[in-house]
């Protein structure tokens, strides 16, 4: 892998190594989150500089100057009985990850890890995008301009500019930036990395580089994202985190796609949750004897965690107070919800997925009654990657070396159940490299030698929790009850579970894991801690871990040469 160019170092050192941001005065915060900071301060030459010539710009308008404007002017936004402003995305309900472009610029191109998740745009191309996401924004008859932050931390912040048609785009994204004081906004200066957010009018295909309507570019040299063919929310939100997954590593900091909570106790001990869809991360990282610190972006600095943002975006599916009263009651005035169905009375269905499955709500994330502000906290003592197993195989906990965490960290596993499709009984593997593949700018190993270093450094334990089937693959199984989940969660925090590990571990074959001897686990049977035990047909299991464990190494094969000495830590048929 290329190390860090001589050119790439000067622009970490001299653009982005700016003097430390004041920090946001978060005794505000619960104001701020209902109505955006004003200010005085002109920036009608930043943004001519920028390209911008329209003169009716309205930057960081109140909640409620946003609801009026997307109200009158967003076909299908409404205010919802909770007081959420509910809007529409258009034909894109969820994000384009094929139609994202890094521009091939020779300051950045050799640390970047080309290929399916990185594909590259010449800089004539993004040139081309740039003039037609201006010529559609000039055109409108007002803008929307929201100036914020991306980092907690104010040694490592980053201010971002979003320049935008949309109403609801800007509220949402004054929720999930950390949002400036009246004071700061007025002395914000020129921002670090300006979103151009032009979604409404498509790309040109025509154009070298771009293979659908839709296109999201990024420029490093710049310092600008263009967004064209696509009004989806969150590819903003992931465009910011695209950036922070690139220029964080260069100042040994390292960003990672998790969440993370912090113990009430007097060790406020920090935990990491990372977890692709459907493993339950939302869901065992609330704790009421926990505060949140963010539910999606952080990094890992020499003091600590810290939240890359100021709000979360969940999913709305079948969201209710009962399940997770939390979310269920932030969304109120203030918040976004995106391609929800209401009925007459503005009250939302959240299990009607008519538009999409990938309803969402956005919201500040004070909006938490447990919510920890600021959102830093210490070095995490324990991380949890989730998976959910529909194989059946892996065991629901195991405590693994620094060598399998960063195999399985790079690996990214979960699975899906199988679909309605008439004859499809398998489940599913799935691998989303350092759990968050389509936002990685580096290569993964990066990411993961710096995960390793930390860990070391700090005496982090990690563990790999199976939230999925036991006794057999999904059609077979059943699935891992979530009281044994909060369960091992719980006897990983108060370090039950790490006592009982060190003075009896088990070795789960095959995948070479540590897992707990009988009673482990308190309340937690031993046929759910070793998953042979659960299973009557003992070489229907032996031969699904192969099954699995050979997805494992196919997928582990495709990262290369610079992988090669961590095949030992995964499976070993």
């Amino acid at each position: 892998m290329a190390l860090l160019s001589l050119a790439t170092r000067r622009i970490a050192s001299a653009a982005f190594l700016r003097p430390a941001a004041v920090a946001p005065s978060w005794a505000s915060s619960r104001l701020a989150c209902r109505q955006f900071a004003s200010a005085s301060s002109d920036i009608s030459g930043s943004l001519k500089n920028a390209g911008i010539t329209l003169s009716h710009i309205k930057r960081n308008p109140s909640v409620d100057l946003a609801y009026a404007d997307a109200c009158k002017n967003e076909a299908g936004t409404k205010v919802t009985s909770s007081g959420a402003l509910a809007a529409l995305s258009g034909s894109k309900t969820g994000r384009s990850p094929t139609d994202k472009r890094i521009v091939d610029e020779p300051a950045h191109s050799p640390n970047i890890w080309w290929g399916p998740v990185n594909v590259k745009l010449s800089p004539e191309s993004f040139q081309k995008n740039r003039k037609r996401a201006l010529d559609y924004l000039n055109g409108r008859e007002q803008l929307y301009v929201v100036d914020g932050y991306a980092g907690a931390d104010p040694k490592y912040q980053l201010k971002i500019r979003i320049i935008c048609s949309r109403a609801y785009h800007a509220l949402f994204m004054h929720n999930m930036l950390i949002r400036p004081t009246k004071e700061q906004l007025e002395t914000f200066g020129e921002p670090d990395f300006t979103i151009f957010n032009a979604g409404a009018t498509p790309a040109d295909t025509s154009v070298e580089g771009i293979a659908s309507k839709t296109s999201v570019a990024l420029s490093f040299d710049k310092k600008e994202m263009v967004i064209l063919g696509t009004e989806y929310a969150g590819e903003m939100k992931k465009g910011v985190f695209t950036i922070l997954h690139y220029l964080m590593p260069q100042r040994n900091v390292l960003s990672l796609h998790t969440s993370a909570n912090e113990g009430i106790n007097a060790e406020k001990d920090v935990s990491f949750f990372f977890g692709l869809s459907g493993t339950g991360k939302t869901t065992l990282s609330a704790d009421p004897q926990r505060r949140l610190i963010g539910d999606d972006e952080h990094c890992w600095s020499d003091k600590g965690v810290f939240n890359i943002e100021g709000g979360c975006y969940a999913k709305a599916v079948d969201l209710s107070a009962e399940k997770e009263p939390e979310i269920f009651h932030a969304i109120r005035k203030g918040s976004v919800l995106e391609n929800v169905i209401m009925d007459k009375n503005n009250n939302v269905d959240y299990s009607n997925t008519k538009i999409t499955e990938n309803t969402r709500a956005c919201y500040p994330i004070d909006f938490i009654p447990n919510a920890k502000i600021p959102s830093v906290g210490g070095h995490p003592k324990n991380i949890i990657l989730l998976t959910c197993d529909a194989f059946g195989v892996l065991p629901p906990v195991s405590k693994l070396t620094t060598e399998q965490a960063m195999y399985h960290f790079i690996s990214g596993y979960t699975a899906k159940i199988a679909g309605t499709e008439e004859g499809v009984t398998e489940p599913s593997a799935t691998f989303s490299a350092c759990f968050g593949q389509p936002f990685l700018v580096w290569h993964p190993m990066k990411y993961a030698e710096m995960l390793a270093q930390k860990l070391k450094e700090h005496g982090t334990a990690v563990w790999l929790v199976n939230s999925g089937w036991t006794g057999g693959k999904y059609g077979a199984g059943k699935r891992i009850p979530l009281k044994y989940s909060r369960a091992i969660i719980d006897a990983i925090h108060n370090g039950e579970l790490t006592k009982s590990m060190s003075a009896n571990p088990r070795k789960f074959p095959v995948f070479n894991l540590a897992i707990p001897a009988a009673g482990g686990v308190k309340g937690v049977p031993d046929a759910i801690l070793n998953p042979s035990e659960a299973w009557s047909d003992k070489m229907a299991f032996e031969k699904q871990v192969a099954t699995l464990a050979g997805l494992f190494g196919k997928n582990f094969d495709k990262f290369g040469s610079a992988v090669e000495n961590l095949k030992k830590a995964g499976p070993v048929l």
